[in-house]
């Protein structure tokens, strides 16, 4: 997909201004400077919300303001035209934005699902669809939130190792949100989704099928943080500022001790049931990049034409 097409699509982004990229984000009256940063309406941007909550990034001298974008490539036009400061999202909008030597560059990692026990996402089916294991996939009306991306490179792989021909399988993009929805009115037969979702799936009764990333590339980076490489050359201070704060927000949410603020967040965030809240299994978060994960699935996404050649990532990733 050329990026230029994901740049005429909607960006489900509010409060946005036109601005030079490369212009400083705006002081405020409180002397804390205003940084804009899109980023799913997912469970995993629970630490983002409860590391502002928690004042980390006012101790960098930050004020944050959480925009929702329905994927890291969604919102790079943002990004590129400095209506936004900084984005979380899966690797291949930074992927492809290097394809095009956009100048986006990943400054530090986010979130990643684990490499054993329960998973942080899943591919979940109607359980009127008979589907039951990953080569069922093959032939059905599979939904992604966003296409050619992490979601439907690792199910391909899933499915082609559990037997099943993956181009076969009927990708369709629906928000995550919106996911249920289409699930239960026969849309599409089953869903790739993160937590609250699966949860709610399988509460229901829906089954499920497969952990994609799991079953692929156990511990893959799943969310990264990313700005311009302009961003990081002309406001190093900010950059610096954020990636500080970022790194302390991750360890703050990993703690055990913060959980119950983690989930705090998700409550006054996503106004899910405290059952629901209380219950979602979270991420592994953690600032630093995993290099052979993110050149893993750069490598599945050549495989499978969904890039057509590999990202640089001595030019991509600008770890701090």
């Amino acid at each position: 997909m050329a990026l230029g097409l994901i740049a005429a699509a909607a960006i489900a982004l509010t409060g946005c201004t036109d601005s030079d990229a490369s212009a400083p984000s705006e002081q405020t009256s409180g002397d804390l400077r205003k940084v804009r940063v899109a980023a799913l309406p997912i469970t995993e941007t629970a630490a983002l919300w409860g590391g502002i909550k928690a004042g980390l990034f006012a101790e960098r001298g930050l004020q944050v303001e959480v925009l929702p974008a329905q994927g890291g490539a969604q919102a790079i036009p943002a990004l590129l035209n400095g209506d936004i400061d900084f984005a979380i999202g899966q690797p291949f909008g930074p992927f492809r934005a290097d394809l095009s030597n956009l100048g986006v560059v990943i400054i530090g990692n986010y979130a990643s699902s684990y490499a054993e026990g329960d998973d942080i996402n899943a591919v979940v089916a109607s359980a009127k669809s008979g589907i039951r294991r990953p080569a069922d996939l093959a032939g059905k009306r599979v939904s992604v939130n966003s296409l050619g991306a992490a979601g439907d490179v690792t199910i391909m792989a899933a499915v082609e190792r559990d037997g099943g021909d993956p181009s076969k399988i009927k990708f369709v993009e629906v928000a995550f949100p919106d996911a249920p929805a289409q699930l239960a009115a026969g849309n599409i037969d089953a869903a790739w989704v993160p937590e609250p979702f699966v949860t709610q799936l399988r509460s229901r009764g829906d089954t499920f099928v497969v952990a994609p990333y799991q079953a692929v590339v156990p511990g893959l980076t799943t969310l990264t943080t990313i700005t311009t490489a302009d961003r990081t050359e002309k406001d190093a201070k900010l950059v610096e500022d954020f990636s500080a704060a970022m790194k302390r927000t991750l360890e703050w949410a990993g703690d055990p001790a913060n959980e119950t603020a983690v989930r705090q967040a998700i409550k006054d965030n996503l106004q899910l049931p405290p059952p629901v809240a209380d219950s979602v299994r979270l991420p592994a978060f953690g600032w630093q990049v995993d290099r052979s994960s993110l050149q893993r699935l750069a490598e599945l996404a050549q495989k499978y034409q969904v890039l057509d050649r590999q990202p640089d990532l001595d030019r991509l990733v600008r770890q701090r």
